[in-house]
């Protein structure tokens, strides 16, 4: 099985080119597709004294994270698909030994790779839980190999068809977060399974892009819209919508005692994008295998 590295860039240009002259060495046998979300900073050039073999793709108004992907994964020509964020430098092409557990599992939608943060910091497994009404997603204490309940979306590797069957990444969720968690859930909705493989590892400046082009302020507003998009969306358990629906005044009122209130501006968000939601909702219900309360059953033990 071959893969095809598909690498998104938004803007940081010097943070990108330096990432992508160090993990060169380990990803040139492979296809490379760069998409440039409307940089503006003429990355082209710069990709192209590397290697006049690198597919280059440029978009030219910005479009997100969700849909740049999927734009360069339409290109691919390989069986797998490896996702590399502009931030994350590879340490090694270990990455190939994940290739055995797609060729032994036909069930395997993607592994994802143990990230070293920039403090040094573990993360690449991952749990989810329904929690007081509310979707919560955390890093595993536990690091060893096996599932994990999503794929980090910037270090991972998944099956090319089973993405494009599912329709890749969600672009309600644009510009960025939450995609991977949705991908994640809804491949296991599917029946499909999720790997973690910290043989793997990467090294991850987080946030060094969307930090320095987004204040703390609208990274928090996006980060819970998406939140209550990915529950309109994804949870279909009757049982876990409405405590949801009865808990949310509540979790509303202590979020702004707290000071939170990116969370009830981030809800605003979400109800303008309700009809589309909706649509979506109707559209996973059909197809989902999994139901909720075993996913979520099972996700939430990952510690």
């Amino acid at each position: 099985m071959k893969i095809t590295t598909i690498l998104p860039v938004y803007k940081n240009h010097v943070l990108f080119i330096n990432n992508l002259k160090k993990n060169w060495q380990f990803i040139k046998d492979t296809e490379l597709i760069i998409i440039d979300d409307a940089s503006h900073e003429d990355i082209a050039a710069r990709v192209k004294k590397i290697s006049a073999d690198i597919i280059f793709l440029e978009n030219k108004k910005n479009l997100g994270f969700a849909k740049s992907v999927n734009k360069a994964a339409s290109y691919a020509r390989t069986d797998l698909i490896m996702l590399l964020n502009s931030d994350v430098q590879l340490i090694d092409n270990s990455y190939i030994t994940a290739i055995q557990y797609f060729e032994h599992n036909p069930k395997i939608f993607g592994v994802s790779f143990l990230q070293i943060e920039k403090h040094q910091d573990l993360v690449g497994k991952n749990q989810i839980a329904f929690i007081n009404g509310l979707i919560r997603h955390n890093k595993a204490v536990d690091l060893k190999a096996g599932d994990t309940a999503w794929l980090e979306g910037g270090s991972m590797i998944v099956r090319r068809d089973y993405f494009e069957n599912l329709g890749g990444f969600d672009q309600l969720y644009a510009p960025f977060y939450w995609e991977d968690i949705d991908l994640s859930y809804r491949a296991l909705k599917h029946g499909f399974k999720l790997r973690f493989e910290p043989g793997i590892k990467v090294f991850h400046n987080h946030q060094s892009t969307i930090g320095k082009y987004f204040s703390r302020s609208q990274i928090k507003r996006i980060s819970y819209r998406n939140s209550f998009i990915f529950t309109w969306k994804n949870i279909h358990d009757r049982k876990l919508i409405f405590q949801h629906l009865m808990l949310l005044p509540f979790n509303i009122i202590y979020m702004l005692i707290r000071k939170e209130i990116e969370f009830s501006l981030g809800l605003i968000d979400a109800i303008r994008l309700l009809p589309q939601i909706i649509k979506k909702r109707k559209t996973e219900k059909k197809n989902m295998v999994i139901k909720d309360k075993d996913i979520l059953k099972k996700v939430s033990d990952y510690v």
